[in-house]
């Protein structure tokens, strides 16, 4: 009796995690960069790749790094938005062209628009994973102190432009001190 009672025992709590997996929120994933200097990087710009580009040019202003592909199915849902906000003047959108050959990333933005200030080219990754990207797309939100303030997951959509993107972005604007707990509060009413 048991030694069958042993395998169904696995089998439940086994099947206990798998529930608890599949409850998980995958856009909700904390990540250890928030709040804590961007990593820096020198990459050469897409559009003319005899010349670099660091993000250390950019402090002083809030802007964000979208992480984009393409050969990311996502990149084409969130791209409309984000050509919409390039006309809007928002807030300055800088692209991590990542993991992809420049001639197709030249193409795709010549097909669908260009809502980049610039992008740069991260061919091999290496700038991704300093930035801790789970996957493609991915967008930070980054102070004039070049602090990571917030990260979205998965594409943009109208719904979290207005109810976090766009509130952060504003506070963060307000002056050159961030107030850290109205980010967080912020930030908050974003995942709720």
């Amino acid at each position: 009796m048991v030694r069958f009672l042993a395998p169904l025992v696995i089998f439940i709590i086994l099947a206990g995690f798998l529930y608890a997996g599949l409850s998980l929120k995958p856009r909700e994933v904390p990540s250890p960069f928030i709040n804590k200097s961007a990593p820096d990087f020198q990459l050469q710009k897409l559009d003319n790749m005899n010349e670099l580009f660091s993000n250390k040019d950019l402090l002083g202003k809030v802007w964000l790094l979208n992480v984009w592909a393409s050969w990311c199915v996502a990149c084409r849902q969130e791209h409309p938005l984000l050509v919409s906000m390039a006309r809007n003047g928002t807030v300055p959108i800088y692209g991590l062209n990542y993991k992809d050959a420049p001639n197709q990333a030249r193409r795709w933005l010549e097909e669908h628009g260009d809502p980049y200030t610039l992008s740069v080219v991260d061919y091999q990754g290496k700038v991704g994973i300093d930035y801790g990207v789970y996957g493609v797309p991915e967008t930070f939100i980054i102070d004039k102190q070049g602090v990571i303030r917030h990260k979205v997951i998965g594409p943009l959509t109208r719904s979290e432009l207005r109810a976090c993107v766009l509130p952060v972005v504003e506070e963060l604007n307000k002056s050159e001190q961030v107030d850290v707990a109205a980010i967080s509060e912020v930030r908050k009413a974003c995942s709720s």
